[in-house]
């Protein structure tokens, strides 16, 4: 319990406040260690993706060693609570969803936060909104792993590591960019901000 603790303050740390986003990512990057050997990456030997931009992604990087930078957390946007990790040595892939949340208490939580960020709560809305948020972080935290997270062994395609492109600079800026997401403007390379969108209307929202 005292590692585990030492760890969480880490990941609040690296977050800058503790949340209850931060709190499930923390019990979902334990869910994953746990089921492929509780060893964290050094040099990807793991691979999480993870299908949303959540406070959860910060407690994943931190645990599990796998990080944006580093080219082995793969972000898909799909604004869902799932979470899919890999190993490469062997192939083992989990995926991790958050369960068991009390969803009263979190809607509860979702109308005071509301009112707070609105300017439209009371001194005690504001300390009920606090104390309840930290009442559920706890429940997080100290819960068995196995009643806050669905843990389901998959059959999963590793993606490939991650490569070093060469770097153009771009004709309109100057700029540096990576030769694989540089475009082509006037016969003469961009990076994207600089290229002009030409769609006739076609894709367009």
């Amino acid at each position: 319990m005292c590692s585990e603790k030492k760890m969480w303050d880490r990941v609040v740390a690296f977050h800058g406040h503790s949340c209850l986003g931060l709190a499930i990512g923390f019990r979902v990057a334990e869910a994953a260690m746990r089921s492929l050997g509780n060893v964290r990456d050094i040099d990807e030997e793991m691979v999480a993706i993870v299908e949303n931009d959540s406070c959860a992604v910060d407690a994943i990087q931190v645990i599990t060693g796998c990080t944006l930078g580093k080219g082995n957390l793969i972000y898909r946007d799909y604004g869902k609570q799932a979470y899919t990790f890999n190993l490469r040595k062997n192939g083992k892939a989990v995926r991790v969803t958050p369960k068991g949340l009390d969803e009263e208490r979190n809607r509860e939580i979702m109308a005071l936060r509301e009112k707070v960020a609105g300017g439209k709560a009371e001194e005690e809305e504001i300390k009920l909104l606090k104390s309840k948020t930290k009442e559920l972080i706890e429940e997080m935290l100290i819960r068995p792993v196995e009643e806050v997270c669905l843990i389901q062994e998959i059959n999963c395609k590793i993606p490939e590591k991650a490569r070093i492109f060469t770097s153009i600079a771009c004709s309109c800026c100057g700029e540096k960019v990576m030769e694989p997401r540089a475009r082509v403007k006037d016969g003469k390379p961009v990076c994207i901000p600089c290229s002009e969108k030409y769609t006739r209307g076609w894709g367009e929202n």
